[in-house]
């Protein structure tokens, strides 16, 4: 009896979320039947448990037969979100890449005009280590991430960028020039992930993607730094593979992007 109890609640539980992913498709309020519909419950059953997650102010009844979305969902969403921590939701996807390649992975945050690197985890396969440790920070246009967020920012405020500080030249690589600047971003675009080619440190290259959050915006970088000569380009759409599980973990949804 115990076991066909605990089966009996699984599967309310199942069909109440059912119920919730269904309502959560629409802007406007469900009426019952269709809820009933989509989800294949019978109405009154579907009627029961929504009376229940009205009560729990997980659903809200605008009129009879009419449902959305409710405000409690709301409250739990905001609370969940002050709680992510995204260096300790980064750190298992960074170890499974670090141990996939054996090469150094970096996690970093926008502040200003520059990348701020929050977390890393060394390579040591080589005595080439990259200059910029945890804490440290690099102007936007000399990393592969920091690419990524000119490219988020739009041309107008790439070009304020390029006559404001002046493009600091750190290698024979580094970007120089609006023009070439451009050009640069057009390709990122097109690839989906960016990279650095020895433009920040000489012998040392990168390949990043971008992380974002559940509002949709770019919010951190990952980015896989090694020895030029190792470095491996084919490895972009294997960081964006692991960025994107990033965004995921932290609560980006697909389709959805900050206009």
């Amino acid at each position: 009896m115990p076991e066909t109890n605990g089966k009996t609640s699984i599967q309310v539980i199942e069909r109440m979320m059912d119920l919730l992913d269904t309502l959560s498709r629409f802007p406007d309020p469900v009426n019952l039947k269709r809820l009933a519909n989509m989800t294949g419950l019978h109405p009154s059953t579907a009627h029961r448990i929504l009376n229940v997650l009205v009560e729990y102010r997980m659903v809200d009844r605008i009129e009879p037969g009419m449902y959305r979305l409710g405000i409690r969902l709301l409250e739990l969403g905001n609370l969940a979100k002050t709680r992510i921590d995204l260096r300790q939701e980064a750190l298992p996807y960074m170890q499974s890449l670090h141990e996939e390649l054996h090469e150094t992975v970096n996690l970093s945050v926008r502040q200003g005009d520059e990348m701020i690197y929050v977390e890393r985890l060394m390579s040591d396969r080589s005595a080439i280590r990259v200059v910029h440790l945890i804490g440290a920070r690099a102007p936007l246009h000399i990393t592969a991430v920091g690419k990524l967020f000119l490219l988020e920012d739009g041309p107008e405020k790439v070009q304020t960028y390029v006559q404001k500080p002046g493009l600091s030249v750190y290698t024979q690589n580094t970007i120089r020039s609006l023009e070439i600047l451009s050009k640069e971003l057009e390709k990122v675009r097109k690839l989906g992930f960016a990279f650095d080619n020895e433009e920040a440190e000489k012998g040392v290259s990168c390949v990043g993607a971008g992380i974002y959050d559940d509002e949709g915006m770019l919010a951190a970088g990952l980015s896989i730094s090694a020895p030029s000569n190792r470095l491996d380009k084919s490895w972009g759409p294997k960081v964006k593979e692991v960025a994107d599980s990033i965004s995921r973990a932290i609560g980006f949804r697909s389709g959805v992007r900050a206009a």
